[in-house]
């Protein structure tokens, strides 16, 4: 009879505990996520300057942390909105709808930029119809990481985007963002839209207030190190670097000064605006108190000049290195501020790329490896004239970019022309120009015996409604570029689609793999790691070695 009494009121305990949902402390998750995304990081710039890194930036991931040594991109084209959206979305183009930092409308032949939205405001610009702040995540298909963790939670998370570029912080930051913030080249503030808030926090406008970016461009960008010291750069000077607006000579050291008096937006190629970024990053965790409440926080975060400097100077020069060699002294000091700030053990942390870059054409010329830049303007225009002679019709390709051409469809309607008979013309055009190794009509992948991975590539980038009908893949080497200095990217070849993947903190198993993984791998890892569902159009899996079991 005893136990019998001993039973009841267990029993009872365990219908009441079944009754009343669980606490969130019982789902085990850090106090907050960072993402740190670095522009047009190659992988092999892990080891190439590593024998000036210091202990506590990147060395520390590789040491602490899981790196994922064969991380690959597996869409085309590899540009910088694709990849922010593919990182934190799991998916390609052909869902996501991000089909490159900018678009034709196959439909209307719109152009259109990926976060262009006519239907918000500019907060903090000068005006609130200022272009650069009337900008969200609307042209988004599907959801982010971020936002299934807002939802996991009834949205009691707080999410925060930051970068320098509009699109590499609204991307990232998803559709339920509490904020996303990226700066305004004509004040050098950072701004936002009302699609997240009527007006700028005190602590954003506090840091406004101190003018980061006038201060920074009051000086001049001497190298870290005696010139002669960067042994795994190019000498100073080449003829394939850019110059700065005012400079006479591409070499250091750089008047930032002049520079910024005329054109505003020099400052992004600098090193210094990643350590802007960074600080700006620091600001967020201390005005949202991220990490500090009941609930996982997310912040995502685009070290951008890293991007400008490789496309203005090209990945060989001593810009180059010395931007990574700063950027690791500022990695070092925010990874510590959150040690200090969250808790060593207290915060995951992963960091990667958006995508690549490719060594400038006249680098790779003077050592005898096959390259060269590829203009698509005089193409669009002879394949117009091609097309024109033919069909009797002017202008009917509409454009050649982001590696596709589109056509003109409201011409080719009105006219009632085959638009099956077009392509063919053009495509048995273009497969004979220099530089193309292939040109795919994306209505019949299959007729086109294209390797793989690149097939898969193709397919996975390829959304209809914002995609060219011709997929045009390059010679190894070959970019598209307007001009005769530093570097770009964009193309399925490794030194664009190979990057860095690195996680580090709570819930991180360290160690390394060389095994093939994927960018649309990155997405689901964290989810797995929150225990949240994955993005709704993720088509990526686990990277389990990763997680601690």
């Amino acid at each position: 009879m005893r136990r019998q009494h001993l039973y009841f009121p267990f029993l009872f305990l365990l219908v009441l505990a079944a009754c009343h949902p669980k606490s969130p402390s019982t789902v085990r998750r850090p106090k907050l996520v960072i993402g740190i995304v670095v522009d047009q990081m190659r992988w092999d710039y892990l080891y190439r300057f590593a024998d000036r890194y210091g202990e506590g930036g990147f060395r520390r991931l590789l040491k602490k942390g899981f790196s994922c040594d064969n991380t690959m991109i597996n869409y085309l084209p590899a540009f910088t909105a694709v990849g922010h959206t593919c990182i934190f979305t799991g998916s390609v183009p052909a869902f996501s709808g991000i089909a490159g930092n900018d678009w034709v409308e196959q439909s209307s032949g719109q152009r259109v930029y990926c976060t262009d939205d006519s239907t918000v405001l500019s907060v903090g610009a000068e005006t609130p119809e200022s272009k650069e702040g009337k900008m969200s995540p609307r042209n988004l298909l599907v959801s982010t990481v971020t936002d299934e963790l807002m939802l996991a939670d009834n949205f009691r998370s707080k999410v925060v985007g930051v970068s320098l570029k509009d699109r590499a912080a609204i991307l990232p930051a998803g559709h339920t963002a509490n904020a996303a913030f990226w700066l305004d080249d004509s004040t050098g503030h950072f701004i936002t839209s009302n699609y997240y808030m009527p007006k700028l926090p005190a602590w954003v406008d506090s840091f406004n207030s101190h003018d980061p970016v006038k201060n920074f461009m009051r000086n001049v960008w001497s190298p870290l190190y005696p010139k002669s010291t960067y042994g795994q750069s190019d000498t100073d000077d080449q003829p394939y670097e850019g110059k700065f607006k005012g400079d006479s000579t591409t070499a250091f050291p750089h008047n930032l000064d002049s520079s910024y008096k005329i054109v505003k937006n020099s400052f992004r190629y600098t090193p210094f605006g990643n350590t802007i970024t960074l600080d700006f990053a620091r600001a967020a965790v201390e005005g949202y108190q991220l990490g500090q409440g009941d609930f996982t926080d997310f912040l995502t975060i685009n070290c951008a000049s890293t991007d400008y400097v490789g496309h203005q100077f090209g990945i060989n020069s001593i810009e180059i290195e010395d931007t990574y060699l700063r950027l690791d002294r500022d990695l070092a000091d925010f990874l510590s501020y959150l040690d200090d700030k969250i808790g060593k053990d207290e915060y995951t942390v992963f960091l990667t790329a958006d995508h690549g870059a490719a060594h400038a054409v006249w680098y790779s010329q003077n050592h005898d490896i096959p390259a060269d830049f590829w203009n698509p303007q005089p193409l669009t225009d002879s394949l117009n004239s091609i097309l024109a002679r033919t069909f009797q019709t002017p202008h009917l390709v509409d454009t050649i970019s982001n590696y596709q051409v589109t056509f003109s469809m409201k011409t080719i309607r009105d006219k009632k022309l085959e638009f099956n008979a077009i392509k063919k013309v053009a495509l048995e055009y273009l497969r004979q120009q220099p530089g193309i190794t292939y040109a795919m009509d994306m209505a019949n992948v299959g007729e086109t015996a294209v390797a793989e991975p690149v097939r898969t590539m193709v397919m996975n980038g390829y959304y209809y409604k914002r995609s060219g009908a011709i997929q045009l893949i390059l010679n190894a080497g070959w970019f598209e570029t307007h001009g005769k200095t530093g570097t770009s990217h964009g193309t399925c070849n490794p030194y664009d689609t190979h990057i860095p993947l690195l996680f580090m903190g709570w819930g991180i198993q360290p160690g390394h793999s060389n095994q093939t993984v994927y960018m649309t791998d990155i997405a689901p890892t964290i989810a797995a790691l929150l225990h949240v569902q994955m993005p709704n159009g993720c088509v990526g899996k686990p990277i389990n070695e990763v997680l601690k079991k």
